[in-house]
């Protein structure tokens, strides 16, 4: 881990699985058409898995629109699903989207929308009239400001991750941090 600093919190409009009080926080900025995010994808399936309890994760949108250029409409689509049909719709809608990267035509992103229970068709008015647009690129200056510059981009506790990002990497800094985190174990009473 680098020592900078991840500027805002955590807050309700973050896109969150896990208790708020878990001993880490992982913040993913994360792009639904870029292929490294992709490859990361199950990988953090599995670390989420693997933390349990112990975890919070966070996912927020840095589409980069210049290389991947359904990128911006998919984060679009899936702030409308969260909207439509909540927190945990929005987590069907970003697996489907990571799931089928090849696929994020807006048609595909209605299909998608349905799968995680809300109307398509609202999804597709949202998408034309841009009702989430300006929203993901507040998003996506917020991780520029953070220092953000590709993705995915991992904070771990609020501090910027660039470690290797295999599954028994990243599940072995998640450990140490959530560690730290417990605080000192009690002695064991005197007899």
């Amino acid at each position: 881990m680098t020592g900078q600093r991840l500027a805002p919190a955590v807050t309700d409009l973050d896109h969150a699985q896990g208790d708020e009080s878990a001993l880490v926080t992982l913040i993913e900025y994360g792009d639904f058409e870029c292929p490294h995010c992709g490859r990361a994808y199950p990988v953090l399936k599995r670390v989420k898995r693997s933390m349990g309890g112990r975890l919070r994760f966070v996912f927020r949108n840095f589409p980069i629109a210049d290389n991947h250029p359904h990128a911006e409409h998919a984060a679009e689509a899936a702030e409308s699903v969260a909207t439509l049909g909540g927190n945990d719709a929005f987590w069907l809608m970003h697996d489907q989207l990571f799931e089928h990267q090849r696929a994020l035509e807006d048609a595909d992103l209605a299909r998608y929308a349905e799968e995680a229970g809300v109307d398509g068709k609202a999804v597709l008015e949202d998408l034309a009239d841009a009702t989430y647009r300006q929203y993901v690129r507040d998003s996506f200056m917020q991780g520029v400001r953070a220092g953000v510059n590709g993705t995915p981009t991992l904070f771990i506790n609020g501090i910027r991750y660039d470690g290797p990002r295999d599954e028994e990497t990243l599940l072995a800094a998640l450990a140490l941090v959530a560690d730290e985190g417990a605080g000192p174990k009690a002695a064991p009473a005197a007899r």
